[in-house]
């Protein structure tokens, strides 16, 4: 009786490419960093978002006869969700910006951009504030990765 050989992969040659294959994932887990791409795309939201709610606080002055609208101070302060009672608004220091999601012919927004992170009922997460030489500044103080978010016109 002959025994045949056949041509097979030994243990050794099998540990090989799986060690191989392994070390080869982790280094595009390590590449891609999942976590860092989500922090990144959050941040570029909050760019968009800070630049919209400057322009549309600008549209608004200039049809406006160059007023701003009122709430907004000196004061750095949170800018009050789309749909909150002006009231709440006012009793929780947040600026009303329910001028800019006005229904009338001159909206300048749907609703009032929301930081992707911000959990709160009441605020958006962005802030806004007039500074000393009258220009208006717009801050995401949410950005991740150490970023500094915020827009002055």
């Amino acid at each position: 009786m002959t025994m045949s050989h056949k041509p097979a992969f030994t243990l050794l040659e099998i540990l090989l490419v799986v060690a191989a294959i392994a070390v080869l994932a982790s280094i595009v887990i390590v590449a891609i960093n999942p976590g860092r791409q989500l922090a990144q795309t959050k941040n570029a939201v909050r760019r968009a978002d800070v630049g919209t709610i400057i322009n549309a606080i600008y549209q608004y002055a200039i049809d406006s006869s160059g007023t701003i609208p009122s709430g907004i101070s000196t004061t750095l302060k949170q800018i009050c969700r789309t749909g909150v009672v002006t009231s709440t608004c006012n009793t929780l220091n947040l600026v009303d910006l329910s001028v800019l999601t006005s229904t009338s012919s001159n909206s300048y927004l749907v609703s009032i951009p929301n930081d992707p992170n911000n959990t709160s009922t009441s605020g958006v997460g962005y802030f806004v504030q007039r500074t000393a030489g009258g220009r208006i500044k717009v801050t995401a103080p949410s950005a991740e990765l150490a970023e500094t978010i915020e827009v002055t016109k």
